[in-house]
């Protein structure tokens, strides 16, 4: 699920995962901030030791819940944590949040016509407190980016796996 205030759309079911940039839908494409990823799973009959939850590839950060419980946030590699204190035999609640980097949101809001500021003044719509006319979702006071500058890999890329082990 993503945000429909920052243009995601509030649910949607991926087949497989993939980066935000590469899916043909633009509230996904151009997305900036968090998406939450749910799975329920079993844990394999043979698991013994400590469980490792591996995301694989992340861009940019991710809480991790499980049956409820926030079991940590990953900001780097490797994209493992810790999940023994979590799980269960079955039916596991898996939660994931990922946050990307603000400049998707900032180079898909330059797809639209601009409506900010212009030769060095304030727009109207935010000078009388009124509402944006705009498909912009953001307001700069400096252009960083063009319609045309690359994206910023986003999501939760993975592959995503548990991994255990045995505590000798």
């Amino acid at each position: 699920s993503f945000d429909p205030a920052w243009g995601g759309p509030a649910t949607i079911t991926f087949e497989k995962l993939t980066d935000w940039i590469q899916h043909p839908d633009p509230g996904i494409k151009y997305y900036s901030g968090t998406a939450v990823y749910r799975q329920k799973f079993d844990l394999p009959k043979d698991s013994e030791g400590k469980i490792y939850l591996d995301l694989g590839k992340v861009k940019n950060m991710a809480r991790i819940y499980i049956n409820g419980k926030e079991a940590g946030t990953l900001w780097t590699t490797p994209w493992q944590l810790d999940i023994t204190d979590f799980v269960k035999q079955s039916d596991n609640d898996l939660k994931i949040e990922i946050i990307n980097l603000w400049p998707n949101r900032l180079i898909g809001d330059e797809q639209f016509p601009d409506d900010g500021i212009q030769k060095g003044e304030w727009p109207e719509w935010l000078i009388k407190g009124e509402a944006r006319k705009s498909e912009r979702y953001t307001f700069t006071t400096y252009k960083h980016f063009t319609k045309d500058s690359p994206l910023l890999e986003s999501g939760l890329i993975g592959p995503v796996t548990l991994r255990t082990i045995n505590k000798e």
